[in-house]
């Protein structure tokens, strides 16, 4: 009777080596580095180098600055428009096409089209689509509203930060919808037909059984859409420049304008961790709502 050879045991070490190296050399060690470089003083145009500690003293000047906490509401003011209507939108276009008709079947086949442009695209387009001068946007709104035909609106704060959002709706409103429709599925038909016996309306259906029996789907969704939207940076940088004023200036837009305009590394440093210190925690109770059984 032959036996089967013997296992080394380091083989799988071997195996996952080269991934482990990318992942050191490209996300830990650089995570590190900058962790380090957050508690340093560091002006790339006066010194080729980190030049001393200063401890705890960026973190400091971070809650000072008024531009800080401009980029702060921004972002927060970005990412609840942003997620509310994310979220209301896809539901309502997922209970709009959750009948498995013919037309149905047809237009969800693009609704993943719109999530594959890249966000930089996006913001490019969106300031095209809106320019007063040959924007489409700009023409079927003048068209409707005619008072708002000489509305700049990528040159007023709220309506900046407004179209902002919409680019981002945009590309997620259909992703959702189609995750939505998915979850209105494995639902059985057979609680709609009870509740309509007992002669429940549709109202009465979609707040007492439809949204409680979405509610696992609903929160993994607005933590998800809710990371995404605290680190929007392209199309600030492709569509509105942070402007007018700092009115979109994000915190992820302000991390990038501090290193890389401003040469102030270590304090870019600093703001970069406090980003993702607020992305950790939203990550943690994604991850937890992964794991959670469905209906706890």
């Amino acid at each position: 009777m032959t036996h089967a050879p013997r296992r080394n045991p380091y083989t799988k070490f071997l195996l996952l080596a080269p991934a482990l190296l990318m992942i050191v050399a490209t996300t830990i060690y650089p995570l590190f580095s900058s962790f380090i470089l957050s508690f340093q003083r560091w002006r790339i145009n006066r010194s080729p180098e980190p030049t001393d500690f200063v401890w705890f003293d960026n973190y400091i000047s971070a809650f000072e600055d008024k531009y800080f906490w401009n980029s702060v509401i921004v972002t927060l003011e970005f990412t609840v428009i942003s997620v509310g209507l994310t979220i209301i939108i896809g539901l309502a276009i997922a209970l709009i096409l959750q009948k498995r008709t013919k037309l149905n079947l047809f237009v969800r086949m693009f609704l993943i089209f719109p999530f594959a442009v890249s966000p930089a695209l996006k913001g490019i387009s969106f300031a095209f689509m809106l320019s007063p001068d040959y924007g489409v946007f700009h023409a079927l709104i003048r068209t409707v509203f005619p008072p708002a035909k000489d509305m700049v609106w990528l040159g007023d704060p709220f309506w900046a930060l407004f179209w902002l959002a919409m680019s981002e709706l945009w590309g997620w409103a259909p992703l959702y919808a189609l995750m939505f429709i998915g979850a209105l599925g494995s639902i059985s038909t057979e609680i709609f037909e009870a509740a309509k016996v007992d002669g429940a309306h549709n109202w009465d259906v979609f707040w007492k059984i439809t949204l409680p029996l979405l509610k696992p789907v609903l929160i993994i969704a607005t933590l998800l859409k809710t990371i995404f939207s605290l680190k929007l940076f392209d199309q600030v940088v492709t569509m509105t420049g942070g402007g007018p004023g700092r009115s979109t200036q994000t915190l992820n837009y302000y991390v990038y304008l501090t290193a890389f305009r401003n040469l102030d590394m270590g304090y870019s440093a600093a703001l970069a961790f406090i980003l993702l210190i607020a992305l950790a925690v939203f990550a943690y109770f994604y991850v937890r709502a992964l794991g959670r059984p469905t209906g706890a």
